[in-house]
């Protein structure tokens, strides 16, 4: 199977109020808007996308209609720190506070208005522990 996209799709109640968080939280724009759908882009990298859907759709089958739960986005960022300052003056809840990680990341937690955890990531260099699990090519600059 070759894969040319991959994108996650938020099953949610109020597909307007999602789309404007992440409009004006995470820097997306739509491609396609209808009221019950919308695709979006990252204005700062073209190969980022999410879709939100209202999870009460006919194209969901009827037993898993509803909105998203288990699910958490990783948004990998240069700059974590300042991200986190911004979300926290917006009053996002701040679900874990930001700090360092032995596996290799800087980051912190937030939520959307749907519950979906992201975790804003900085990758660092791990401890020696993490980093003789990374494959060479994976470990962070």
């Amino acid at each position: 199977m070759r894969t040319t996209s991959y994108y996650p799709v938020i099953m949610a109640d109020n597909v307007k109020a999602t789309t404007a968080f992440y409009r004006r939280h995470f820097h997306f724009e739509p491609l396609f808007t209808a009221e019950w759908y919308v695709h979006l882009q990252s204005t700062e990298d073209e190969k980022v996308t999410l879709a939100i859907l209202d999870g009460r759709h006919e194209t969901v089958p009827l037993g898993y209609r509803g909105k998203v739960s288990g699910l958490l986005l990783n948004f990998e960022v240069e700059d974590v720190d300042t991200i986190y300052d911004r979300l926290k003056q917006a009053g996002l809840p701040i679900l874990l506070d930001l700090r360092d990680e032995d596996f290799g990341q800087r980051h912190f937690i937030t939520a959307d208005p749907n519950g979906v955890l992201i975790d804003v990531i900085k990758p660092i260099p791990p401890s020696a522990e993490f980093a003789a699990r990374y494959e060479a090519s994976a470990l962070p600059q």
